[in-house]
């Protein structure tokens, strides 16, 4: 089966990857501004990524839970596309919760709020992934992921300056006072952003509906070796796939949210100037997803290769020009330029193949943040936020290896991972943990996203030989890749 992308298709649902970005980037410069206002500790100030993070895990259980209550998964119910719907009025209620908690000024209201709309991001995710695995040929689902992920990660790139253009005023003006009653408009217009959208999807023409033991007999050589096993707890690939997704949110969040105290400590910059750098980070993430996405276009091969140059490039362009427009001086970031040329180069030697690229890109994350660790100034800054580079399409190769074969289990194995986003928030708490002078201090905490790292290097080797006893091989599947 040799299935076409249906791009219409793809295009509105991943409407919905960009607001996911825009939210969880914008976490980001709410930290710091909390920590101000509520006088909070850097563990407390962690709470805010904590909160948005666990609702993905309570999500998860609660959709687990209710598809064993009535006897059938939920979505198969409801349908993908009535699901994605609802997740986003639920999502648009906890911003509603963000204008009554500015006037009381508490802090449990906000991440109540956060809480709230990351439960309404976790039924969205369910549905989505494996929506735009399956809109097209499953064998090139993790590219078109990728896509998505690009897509996510221009909602990462200017949430944190239009949010933090929205609650400091002009941040060229030199404004570093934030009042918490400033918060309330940037979220109301994201609710209403949500229910709009929500409307949009409705009325669309994604499927309701997909025939997930279809996928996985296209996915195996040979139909001999497709596993139909009782339960989703049967297919190792998955088990071991939930602790990665738990480890790589957790590596990606908990980089950028202590990012703000490390320059504030070690570079006396003050929180309205930590922007660019916040937008830098994730818009890392769209350079290797914009350059991860290559594979799903139906061009010639050496059309690829120029293109696998091409698109990390026009990434950093978009960067570079809405850091410009916020008037902000990018001539700092220029250098940045040849660290993506080590992102381009684990790109080419992956050959598209998940679980060669997870390896590649975890062992980059390692020898990232072990400079980062050792170095000072601006070497330290830019070799942390180039951890979003080697983050950049790690979801989608863990996403894919994980739930590959898994049939009629899919939207379940679907949900497990998406309850192991709750990663970003308890890795983040616990580097904020560990961040404290008296233990390891800001700038050696990062030794924890290195041990994440390391666990994803592990299952990159393992996982390969997990699914090749099941007839799936992505080095047969994805030779032409580049």
């Amino acid at each position: 089966m040799n299935q076409k992308t249906n791009w219409s298709q793809f295009g509105t649902l991943i409407s919905v990857f960009f607001f996911w970005g825009f939210v969880a980037a914008s976490n980001d410069i709410l930290i710091p501004v909390f920590k101000k206002a509520f006088d909070l500790s850097q563990a407390q100030s962690q709470l805010v990524s904590l909160a948005f993070y666990v609702a993905y895990t309570v999500g998860s259980i609660i959709y687990f839970a209710v598809s064993k209550m009535i006897g059938g998964d939920v979505l198969n119910r409801i349908g993908y596309k009535n699901g994605i719907a609802l997740g986003l009025i639920i999502s648009a209620i906890g911003t509603l919760l963000f204008y009554p908690a500015a006037n009381d000024r508490s802090f449990t209201l906000m991440i109540t709020g956060l809480f709230i709309v990351g439960l309404g991001f976790s039924l969205q995710q369910i549905a989505a992934n494996p929506l735009a695995i399956v809109i097209g040929d499953p064998k090139t689902g993790s590219q078109r992921l990728n896509m998505a992920g690009g897509v996510n990660n221009f909602g990462t790139t200017i949430g944190p300056l239009l949010v933090s253009f929205a609650i400091f005023g002009s941040v060229a003006a030199g404004s570093t006072e934030a009042s918490i009653e400033s918060v309330k408009t940037p979220y109301l217009v994201l609710g209403v952003a949500f229910v709009l959208v929500a409307i949009f999807f409705k009325f669309s023409s994604i499927p309701n509906k997909i025939d997930l033991d279809a996928v996985a007999d296209s996915e195996a050589e040979t139909d001999s070796k497709v596993l139909h096993k009782a339960s989703v707890f049967q297919y190792p690939q998955l088990v071991l796939g939930m602790i990665g997704i738990f480890v790589y949110v957790g590596v990606e969040v908990a980089t950028a949210s202590n990012l703000p105290e490390y320059m504030k400590q070690h570079l006396n910059m003050p929180t309205n100037q930590v922007a660019p750098y916040i937008s830098l980070y994730w818009a890392s993430l769209m350079m290797g997803r914009w350059t991860g996405a290559v594979g799903a276009f139906d061009v010639s091969a050496g059309a690829k290769k120029i293109l696998n140059f091409l698109m990390p490039y026009l990434a950093f362009g978009v960067f570079l020009a809405v850091n410009a427009i916020a008037q902000h001086d990018v001539s700092s970031f220029y250098v940045y330029g040849f660290v993506i040329v080590t992102m381009i180069a684990g790109d080419i030697l992956s050959k598209g193949n998940p679980a060669r690229m997870l390896l590649i890109f975890s062992t980059l994350g390692i020898i990232a943040l072990v400079i980062g660790m050792f170095t000072s100034g601006m070497t330290s800054v830019f070799a942390f936020t180039s951890v979003g580079l080697f983050c950049s399409t790690l979801w989608p190769c863990i996403f894919t290896l994980a739930i590959a074969g898994l049939g009629k289990h899919t939207n379940q194995g679907s949900s497990l991972l998406i309850m192991m986003i709750m990663g970003g928030g308890i890795i983040s708490w616990l580097q904020g943990y560990v961040a404290a002078d008296h233990i390891l201090g800001i700038q050696f905490s990062y030794i924890v996203g290195a041990l994440c790292f390391a666990y994803l290097a592990f299952y990159a080797i393992r996982c390969k030989s997990i699914l090749r006893s099941q007839g799936i091989d992505y080095d047969i599947k994805t030779s032409g890749g580049h």
